[in-house]
């Protein structure tokens, strides 16, 4: 999403609209909260744009929340260059069955994650700091793989896909050119082992427009040939340290 300059004078956050009220419900307050954090401490430490304050409620967390829709339940997700928590903190305060990490590399940006996630209570929520071409085997593999305002989809995949478990998925919150970004997309997916593809639209009676959201599925091997190798590298290092660990406690 886009970032403000960090002299950005913060702005109130609006009235929560009633397609807020009742998607949240009992957890309104908290995301109440976390729209006030947006605009306040959000723009003055340029994690958004003093201009995305007005529009906050439907351009970002209802958009961000009814990815919800689509997400299977009580399982794990990783939400990957999560900025300032979006998707993943609406996706958390709409599906406390889920557990989630939100994995962004930059200092300030994690550090606000934390704020948010403290402040709010988020047990099911954590901070993971790095790269996500970097975390190969120093996450665990997820079930699904969500994104918004990253990157462009054949660069995002090569990023998101290789976190996935056999069989999961990646959801990618995108714009108006997603079917045009999946038709340019498909040789990179297909080589990183997805096995289907689609466009779906979400939000009916919360958003207008809906959210568009590109879906890749992978099969057994997440990333293909090329992270299999390394997958099986990091799991044989995994390995190694968590036996050198064992002979060091005995």
């Amino acid at each position: 999403m886009s970032e403000g300059s960090e002299r950005a004078e913060p702005a109130e956050l609006p009235p929560a609209p009633e397609a807020a009220k009742r998607l949240f419900g009992e957890s309104l307050p908290d995301v109440i909260r976390y729209g006030e954090l947006l605009a306040d401490a959000g723009v003055r430490r340029g994690l958004i744009g003093p201009r995305e304050v007005p529009r906050l409620w439907e351009r970002h967390l209802l958009n961000c929340a009814v990815l919800s829709e689509i997400v299977p339940e009580d399982v794990s997700v990783c939400d990957v260059g999560s900025g300032a928590g979006l998707p993943g903190i609406p996706l958390a305060l709409v599906r406390p069955d889920l557990t989630i990490t939100l994995l962004e590399p930059l200092l300030r940006r994690t550090t606000f994650l934390e704020e948010v996630v403290e402040l709010l209570g988020l047990e099911h929520v954590t901070v993971a700091r790095g790269r996500a071409e970097e975390m190969l085997g120093a996450l665990p593999p997820v079930h699904v793989v969500t994104a918004r305002a990253v990157a462009p989809l054949d660069r995002l995949a090569g990023w998101g896909v290789p976190l996935l478990r056999p069989y999961g998925e990646m959801l990618a919150i995108k714009g108006d050119t997603a079917e045009e970004e999946l038709r340019g997309a498909r040789d990179a997916l297909h080589k990183l082992g997805v096995v289907k593809t689609s466009v779906v639209h979400v939000g009916e009676g919360v958003v207008e427009p809906l959210s568009t959201v590109v879906r890749a599925e992978v099969g057994e091997s997440p990333g293909g040939v090329r992270f299999a190798a390394r997958r099986a590298k990091a799991q044989k290092a995994r390995s190694r340290r968590a036996a050198r660990g064992g002979r060091r406690r005995q």
